[in-house]
């Protein structure tokens, strides 16, 4: 018997996610891929599994095809029904709650994601979010929290790895603030790892430097850095399009990278807290 071809579920995801985005780079962003990821499931739709043509390019627009706008229909449908069927086969254990930490630095550029499509197959599941420096967040997490996405040292690393990712020195994209002497640093509030050996590969560097801004939200850092007020040092995942990245070509020193790990409470155990943990891990996934 000849056997009929699928389409996974995720390619039409990240199809509609193209539509309703308005375009690859925002949909990227939407299902918590990188661009060329998303290309590269357009690319497999197409080609592989399809053999039409979905998208074609008018300027800067990407306007569906006759085939596109027919599969649009049909995927809304499929998807619209694969959670439904999720979600009346998991009826019984839909209910509960799931208490999560999160530094803030992971908010915007991880969590909305992860949140939605977690909501789409549990959404009757409660997620209490608890936003936390990574240090505070691993004392909270014995019988305070069920799970929880901390920053720690490569080679130090406890729980499950989430990413890899490089310790970058960033700064206004039109400003020229790390010219200036000393250097004006806006960092992470002790205890803070990123700091430290920011401050050391400075010091090592015999670059003079002061502590301009420090906080324990990255929001505040972002906005301190774009205002082309001081210098900064965070994970790359984590640089917005208005900073410029330093490297050695500008004299600052490499810096260690760092990892994101989960971390899972051993005596709060359940269905929908692994649900979760199940979501944030394929959310990391860049």
């Amino acid at each position: 018997m000849r056997m009929l071809q699928t389409i996974d579920h995720e390619l039409l995801r990240t199809f509609v996610a193209i539509v309703d985005h308005g375009g690859f780079t925002r949909a990227a962003q939407a299902v918590n891929r990188t661009q060329s990821a998303v290309s590269m499931q357009i690319k497999r739709l197409e080609e592989d599994v399809l053999q039409r043509q979905l998208f074609e390019r008018q300027g800067r627009q990407m306007l569906l095809t006759s085939e596109g706008a027919t599969l649009l229909g049909y995927a809304r449908r499929i998807l619209d029904l694969h959670g439904e069927a999720l979600t009346m086969l998991r009826q019984p254990d839909m209910v509960g709650k799931v208490r999560l930490g999160v530094p803030d630095d992971y908010v915007m550029r991880f969590l909305p994601g992860i949140l939605k499509s977690f909501s789409h197959t549990w959404p009757l599941v409660d997620v209490e979010v608890q936003c936390a420096p990574s240090s505070e967040l691993i004392n909270r997490q014995k019988g305070q929290l069920d799970l929880s996405i901390v920053t720690r040292e490569v080679g130090h690393e406890i729980g499950e790895i989430l990413l890899q990712d490089e310790t970058v020195w960033v700064v206004a994209e039109s400003h020229a603030t790390h010219r200036q002497s000393p250097l004006p640093l806006a960092l992470f509030e002790e205890p803070c790892f990123c700091r430290r050996h920011a401050c050391n590969a400075l010091t090592r560097a015999g670059l003079s430097y002061r502590i301009a801004y420090s906080s324990p939200s990255l929001a505040t850092l972002q906005a301190v850095v774009g205002a082309g007020l001081a210098v900064s040092a965070w994970m790359k995942s984590l640089v917005t399009p208005n900073l410029r990245i330093l490297d050695e070509a500008d004299g600052f020193p490499s810096l260690p990278d760092a990892s994101i790990v989960l971390l899972r409470s051993s005596d709060t155990g359940s269905p929908v807290v692994e649900g979760l943990a199940q979501y944030i891990i394929e959310g990391f996934r860049l």
